[in-house]
This record gives C-alpha cells, sequence and structure tokens, in this order.
C-alpha cells in the first residue's frame, strides 16, 4: 500500500508587537494584564470598539496575536504593578495570578526609558537606542508589525527648540518602522521637528490625548446643546484624580497642556469658546479613581437661565486599556493596508485628533465605521467594493 500524502504543516499565526511608552504604569498594565484575561476567555471584551461586528471582517490582528514591550523608566516589576492595582480595586481580585506568565513575558520585553536624570546622551544617541530596543523586539520575537503607543505620564509642553521625551520616542518609533500613536496630551509627534520626518516616514500615525471621561461626555453634550439651539453661556469643570496622573498633572504646565483638548472640544461643537475653566486636582488618595465634575449654565427660551451639571467617577485605566488596544489593532491594520500619515478617521478616541474630522461623537463613530470598510481588502476608503 502506498503511504498517504503528508499535509503540509500550517504556517504559524502571524504575531503583532504593541510597544508601550511607559510601559510599567497603570494604562499599560492593565492593557497587558486585560489582553491576556480576554485572550483566556476570564473576562468579556467590554469597552472595546473593535470587538463590535462592524469590524468582524476588517482584517485587525487577534487578541491572542499581540505581543508587549516597552519603555519606562520605573522598575517595578509588571507582576507586582497589577498586584499593587487589584488591591487598588482597578483590577479584579485574583486577575494577577491568573494572567502571571503573561505579565512575566511582557515584563521581559521592558527596556529602561529616558532620558533619566544625569543621562548625559544627546538626543541623536537616545533616539538610536530606543529604535534600537524597538527592532530588536520585533526580529527576536518574529513579529509582522509593531504599533507604538505612548501611554506615560503627561509632560510639560516643550520649551525652545529641545525634543521632550515624548519627541524622543516617536522618533524612535518612526526611525524604527513602526506606526506610532499618542494616548497623551505630550508633544510626540507635534513637535515641528518631527513634521518633515512624520511626513516622510510613509506610516500611519494617530492621537493624541485619549478620550476617556469628562472630554467623552463635552463631545456629546456640546453637539446637543448646538443642535437645540441653548445658548451655552458658561462652562466649567473640575477633575480630582491621583496616581501618577494626578502627580504630574499638578505641574501646571503638564494640566495646561491636559486642559487644552477639553477646551478645543467645546470650541469646535458650539462654536465659540465660552466662560469657565477646567481645574485639575490632586488627590492622592484617590489612586486610579477619578471624578469630574461638570457645570453648565445655558439660555433656554425667551432666555430663561439654566444649569446642567454632570459628575463623572470612573476608573481612569480601566477606561483607557480598551482604547489602547483598539488603537493598537487599528493601526496595526492600516499599517499592512499601506495606509500613511495621520489617521483623522481615529478622530473617535482622542480629544485633539490628527488630521481633519469632525469633534461630535456621534459624526466621528460614524467616521471610524466607515474606516472599518477602508481596513477591509479590495475597499476602498468607504468600503464600497471595488
Amino acid at each position: 500500500m502506498s503511504a498517504e500524502p503528508s499535509l503540509p504543516t500550517p504556517s504559524p499565526a502571524p504575531r503583532y508587537g504593541v510597544w508601550l511608552i511607559g510601559a510599567r504604569g497603570s494604562v499599560a498594565t492593565t492593557v497587558v494584564a486585560g489582553c491576556a484575561a480576554m485572550t483566556a476567555g476570564l473576562h468579556p471584551p467590554t469597552g472595546m470598539v473593535t470587538e463590535d461586528p462592524v469590524f468582524a471582517d476588517s482584517g485587525l490582528p487577534a487578541l491572542s496575536s499581540l505581543v508587549f514591550g516597552g519603555h519606562d523608566t520605573l522598575d517595578c516589576p509588571l507582576p507586582k504593578r497589577a498586584e499593587a492595582l487589584a488591591a487598588g480595586g482597578v483590577l479584579p481580585p485574583g486577575l494577577p495570578s491568573a494572567v502571571a506568565a503573561e505579565l512575566d513575558a511582557a515584563d521581559r520585553e521592558i527596556r529602561p526609558g529616558g532620558p533619566a536624570a544625569g543621562d548625559t546622551r544627546s538626543e541623536e544617541e537616545l533616539i538610536a537606542a530606543f529604535a534600537s530596543d524597538i527592532r530588536d523586539f520585533i526580529t527576536r520575537c518574529g513579529l509582522e508589525g509593531t504599533v507604538v503607543v505612548n501611554v506615560a505620564s503627561t509632560e510639560p509642553a516643550p520649551v525652545g527648540s529641545a525634543l521632550p521625551a515624548s519627541s524622543l520616542y516617536a522618533a524612535a518609533a518612526l526611525r524604527a518602522g513602526c506606526p506610532y500613536v499618542n494616548f497623551t496630551p505630550s508633544t510626540g509627534l507635534h513637535h515641528p521637528a518631527l513634521a518633515p520626518l512624520a511626513e516622510a516616514s510613509g506610516l500611519p500615525y494617530a492621537g493624541r490625548d485619549g478620550k476617556t471621561g469628562q472630554t467623552l461626555l463635552r463631545s456629546v453634550l456640546g453637539p446637543m446643546f448646538a443642535q437645540r439651539a441653548l445658548t451655552v453661556r458658561a462652562w466649567s469643570g473640575t477633575n480630582l484624580l491621583g496616581g501618577g496622573d494626578g502627580a504630574a498633572l499638578a505641574d501646571p504646565a503638564a494640566a495646561a497642556a491636559k486642559n487644552a483638548g477639553k477646551e478645543r472640544v467645546l470650541v469646535d461643537t458650539l462654536g465659540a469658546a465660552p466662560e469657565g475653566e477646567v481645574h485639575i486636582d490632586d488627590v492622592p488618595a484617590l489612586g486610579d479613581w477619578k471624578t469630574a465634575w461638570d457645570h453648565i449654565a445655558f439660555d433656554g427660551f425667551l432666555g430663561s437661565r439654566m444649569i446642567l451639571q454632570t459628575i463623572w467617577q470612573g476608573c481612569d485605566s480601566a477606561l483607557a486599556a480598551p482604547l489602547v488596544l483598539d488603537l493598537a489593532r487599528l493601526v496595526a491594520r492600516a499599517r499592512e493596508r499601506g495606509l500613511s500619515g495621520p489617521l483623522g478617521e481615529l478622530g473617535f478616541y482622542f480629544k485633539d485628533p490628527v488630521g481633519d474630522g469632525p469633534s461630535s461623537l456621534a459624526e466621528q463613530y460614524a467616521e471610524l465605521r466607515h474606516f472599518a470598510g477602508r481596513l477591509r481588502d479590495g475597499a476602498d476608503g468607504r468600503g464600497a467594493q471595488r
């Protein structure tokens, strides 16, 4: 009897890297632990827009295909960081031990960031070192592609021509041939010195400042007032938060960078900036939990004076983590499809989005759904089959 022909060995499924700047912070730790929990079927993908059926045939990388690494100046191992987050109620009890192997694997891929105090390396030397770390990660892990995502604490706006840390990492991402996502209000690719590099790179990029709480609500309420022809006289807000973000935003310069995106949403949706400011208060006892309060004074028919007040209480890391995973998948796929430049269709995720696009959340969501079609094989920019 002749031997039966052997079946071809299936090719291993492609894997995709997610390189996190601020890789040992609360958001990054929640991203890694959450991805592992969903992959193992321990928790549903609550908050992940890319798990909606509209993205089912867009060719996004599977959550199980994501490999994590990153840069950080901290040396607390991810498993320890996860235990601290579980103790603070950010992660479910028992989850750090359930996904300990995945946390350990990601922690082994974290490299020292910078520039640290006393670091004498030039900007060029820092960029080259960071880019080398990313390229080594891609080669060592056999990755199909990698997206660099900045989830580090907010930095003040730069003064002078020197590149801030966020821009050094952004330049390193481009040099390593990786798309870049800025989930923070820090400068990143917005530095004028990087504009020619971003354009010449042929890479897609997105940002900036993830829209997770107060501004998410503003992007819904602002259009409501405009569409109902109600005149907003004043819009004031207060944020109470702790953790690393609370400490970073205690710096007035960092807080100003954060508030710029919040104000832009109101200007874009209302047509003008109303009176009022946003105050950010560092309350260390709150840890990773925050409270955002808005007080809106508006005029109704015949000048009737009215007030709307909102209170948003939530865990910033848990709000941000599913969005970071969404963005990593979307931008990785955009790179596969050969897209380049600012991805304005991802404005749904940001306070201060790059590229052109609407500011109303409903319109941004419509743009995102169109983008799902653009990512499909054989589809044009609006999802129509060629």
